[in-house]
């Protein structure tokens, strides 16, 4: 062949296995020759699936790379735009208690004509054009408060008066303050030197480490009985978006976990990833909904809740088939998935009728039994070999869709069920943000302290409130004093 590509090599394959097969049927090979010869074409035809795919690149398009570890941005024509018409969270436009708007309203006056010159003093004004400028005025608000101290009369003793609640030392800071440093450290993930250099810029004073720390630590506390709140308030959602990434705590891996339901978001730190990671968090054991995930082993040992499989995931890798063996099964595959989406998203009910339901069981059926002739057979293990046999990527996806049906088509049955696993994936990814920004955690005592402080924060962001105002709500006790709201 002048040139060898995906193509012409399995078309010259094909074609090479069809004149063999010409010769056994004119009887042209003895018995002996043809289970060689056979044999033979089995093993090239797993090799060149393995070529093949080992010579496709993976990217964030056909695999779970991420964006920012593949070489260059490119765009798959076959993945679904994202949709702009979604009405998104409405805010609530709180503002926190420490700033104020001073608006002032300036009319300029019109005494002569801009053309003639001539005299408009009395004349009707028609209308008015505004020009608007905004600007921010950093203030620094310094309060003294002093306690009397007197000698008693009658007996002598000297009594100094009491100092309010909020001010139990000679020298403290203001939950404005330190909702503002708060705000920098774990949403704005800006490291702690920068938030003193940034500081000593806005109110003339350097703030030590130790007690920008120390406010975290004071946030972390104040929010334990909201993190008890949103378990229980998650055990009682329909669904749950479930997923876990690496973070470096003291130079060694530990595992956030997330489990995301409705407006909540919860963050769980622990040093290992599986089974021994989720019965210490005893969320998931207790549990009774609906798990959507990325078909990790981990969480399909659950047998007592029901299982979504995240369309994103599944699409990927049907993408990376398509590219590495040109497969019609993945692409027919990926077609209906994608075109299912779409109905479900457009109707009423989101979710398809029982007749279009097994209609949609039907296809996802013949497209697997059609892939199955498609696929290379795998070899029988050879005797004295242990272990498993080695498969393609492709061989391990098909099994997967044909073992999980029901999980992989849940979003078009149950409303409640999204199509994919992204909102967790979203919640968990400013975590590796703040990797890539601010470092990792020297302790696990700040590592878990982010971990409570993030997951309350965003869930107030899907709530609609301001960060600051969230902030001094946690720490002034006012969360708890409106019922957790």
């Amino acid at each position: 062949m002048a040139s060898v590509n995906k193509a012409s090599l399995r078309e010259e394959f094909a074609a090479l296995k069809g004149q063999f097969e010409q010769h056994c049927a004119k009887g042209e090979v003895s018995a002996e020759l043809r289970a060689l010869v056979e044999a033979l074409l089995l093993l090239f035809e797993l090799l060149m699936a393995v070529f093949l795919e080992k010579t496709t690149p993976k990217t964030s398009r056909n695999s779970g790379v991420p964006p920012s570890q593949t070489g260059q941005d490119g765009e798959d024509p076959t993945t679904p735009k994202p949709r702009t018409t979604a009405k998104g969270r409405n805010p609530t436009h709180n503002r926190s208690d420490n700033t104020r708007t001073i608006e002032t309203l300036t009319t300029l006056p019109l005494e002569h004509c801009a053309h003639c010159g001539t005299d408009l003093g009395d004349a009707p004004c028609q209308g008015h054009e505004r020009r608007t400028r905004i600007d921010i005025v950093f203030e620094k608000v310094i309060e003294h408060v002093e306690a009397e101290i007197k000698d008693c009369p009658h007996c002598g003793e000297r009594t100094k008066a009491a100092f309010p609640s909020h001010m139990p030392g000679p020298l403290q800071y203001g939950l404005g303050l330190r909702a503002f440093v708060l705000n920098l450290l774990v949403a704005q993930m800006v490291s702690l030197k920068r938030v003193q250099q940034l500081l000593n810029s806005l109110i003339g004073q350097v703030l030590s480490q130790a007690t920008l720390l120390g406010y975290v630590l004071q946030l972390h506390r104040a929010l334990e009985r909201w993190e008890q709140e949103a378990i229980d308030a998650l055990l009682k959602q329909p669904t749950l978006h479930v997923d876990e990434t690496s973070v470096r705590v003291d130079r060694a891996r530990q595992w956030i976990h997330v489990y995301a339901g409705g407006e909540i978001t919860l963050k769980c730190l622990h040093p290992k990833r599986g089974l021994e990671a989720i019965e210490a968090i005893n969320l998931i054991p207790r549990y009774g909904g609906v798990i959507i995930h990325d078909c990790w082993a981990s969480y399909l040992s659950y047998d007592h809740c029901g299982h979504g499989l995240c369309g994103s995931h599944l699409t990927r890798e049907l993408t990376f088939v398509i590219e590495a063996n040109n497969y019609r099964w993945a692409a027919r595959m990926k077609r209906l998935l994608l075109e299912t989406r779409k109905q479900v998203a457009n109707s009423t009910h989101k979710c398809l009728s029982a007749d279009e339901y097994l209609k949609l069981t039907k296809r996802y059926r013949v497209i697997l039994a059609r892939g199955a002739k498609e696929l290379p057979p795998i070899p029988p293990r050879q005797e004295g070999k242990r272990g498993r046999v080695a498969k393609s990527d492709a061989h391990n996806l098909w099994e997967r869709l044909a073992r999980y049906e029901a999980a992989v088509l849940l979003f078009a049955k149950r409303p409640e069920v999204a199509f994919t696993n992204n909102r967790a994936e979203r919640d968990l990814r400013m975590s590796k943000v703040k990797q890539k920004v601010s470092g990792c955690f020297r302790t696990r005592q700040y590592a878990a302290a982010y971990c409570r402080i993030s997951s309350y924060l965003q869930t107030m962001a899907y709530r609609g409130y301001n960060p600051l105002v969230a902030i001094q709500m946690a720490l002034s006790g006012e969360l708890y004093a409106g019922g957790g709201e």
